[in-house]
């Protein structure tokens, strides 16, 4: 590539992980909230109340996957396709989607996301093209793996949104406990748990700058 080759895949990038992250944190908040009802719905022993708690509550989730502007559409990756390979293919199904989509800015939202870029590009200007390259092998490496975390959820939610859709055919007694064994296989599914160490990681990091803070 270029160095101006390299410039353009570096700010494409860039704005390509910003909403991926966007969605990514809108489906994890999802099912983080959707556990914590779940486990405070426990404190309801009668059947009948808590039925009308667990459709609720799945609901509040699979409305995502009705909404195409929350949650983005990501690609499966071909058995032989490379890494960076697809990671640019993600990137321009995903830059399509967004320009689609997109609402109509203000003019001083224009001219903050200029100003933003203005020294995004002053500061790769600062840089010689091996920096940029390698920048750009991190960035790609990055956001791969966001792909694939962001996959793992969205797949989820998709799963979730089936399994509800095909469960009101049955009377309320044996889909109240298929509503519950939805809930705990998300719970107990490897992509969540992920996640899960994700949101206490967060925690233990807050907890930690907090106490420093207090000593302080």
């Amino acid at each position: 590539m270029s160095r101006e080759e390299l410039l353009e895949t570096n700010e494409r990038l860039r704005a390509v992980r910003i909403r991926l992250e966007e969605s990514y944190d809108t489906a994890k908040k999802a099912l983080v909230t959707l556990m914590n009802k779940y486990g405070d719905s426990k404190s309801q022993r009668n059947v009948f109340n808590r039925y009308p708690m667990l459709k609720l509550m799945i609901k509040d989730v699979i409305r995502l996957e009705t909404q195409y502007w929350t949650l983005v559409e990501i690609p499966k990756q071909e058995k032989l396709e490379t890494v960076p390979a697809f990671v640019l293919r993600a990137c321009s199904i995903m830059e399509k989607s967004q320009k689609s989509g997109e609402g109509v800015k203000t003019s001083a939202k224009l001219a903050e996301e200029a100003a933003e870029k203005r020294e995004r590009m002053e500061r790769l200007e600062m840089m010689t093209t091996a920096q940029i390259e390698q920048e750009n092998t991190q960035m790609i490496n990055d956001l791969y793996r966001l792909l694939k975390k962001y996959t793992g959820l969205r797949n989820l939610i998709r799963e979730l949104k089936a399994e509800y859709g095909n469960s009101k055919i049955y009377p309320i007694f044996p889909r109240y406990t298929m509503l519950k064994d939805m809930i705990k296989d998300i719970m107990h599914d490897p992509d969540y748990m992920e996640v899960c160490h994700e949101v206490i990681n967060m925690r233990k990091k807050y907890l930690r700058t907090f106490s420093f803070v207090l000593s302080y």
